[in-house]
């Protein structure tokens, strides 16, 4: 299996210093933090499913552009 942090093993991403990774790993672990939140919202009854699916999409989007801010993905689009 190729290594993920070699530079070009995926098109547009670069290898990345420790830091960044190491903070990128801190937005994922918050990102699954509120993914349990969102799950334990979702088996409640009296929640609006259709605001709480909004919610979760918003912050879904969010989180992708925490990661990209640190991670900066070459892209021509």
């Amino acid at each position: 299996m190729a290594d993920p942090q070699a530079p070009g093993a995926v098109t547009g991403y670069r290898q990345h210093p420790q830091d960044r990774i190491d903070i990128v790993n801190r937005v994922k672990a918050a990102e699954n933090e509120l993914g349990d939140l969102v799950a334990e919202l979702q088996a409640r009854d009296g929640v609006d499913q259709r605001m709480l699916e909004l919610g979760r999409t918003n912050l879904q989007q969010g989180f992708m552009w925490l990661v990209r801010s640190v991670f900066q993905p070459e892209s021509r689009l």
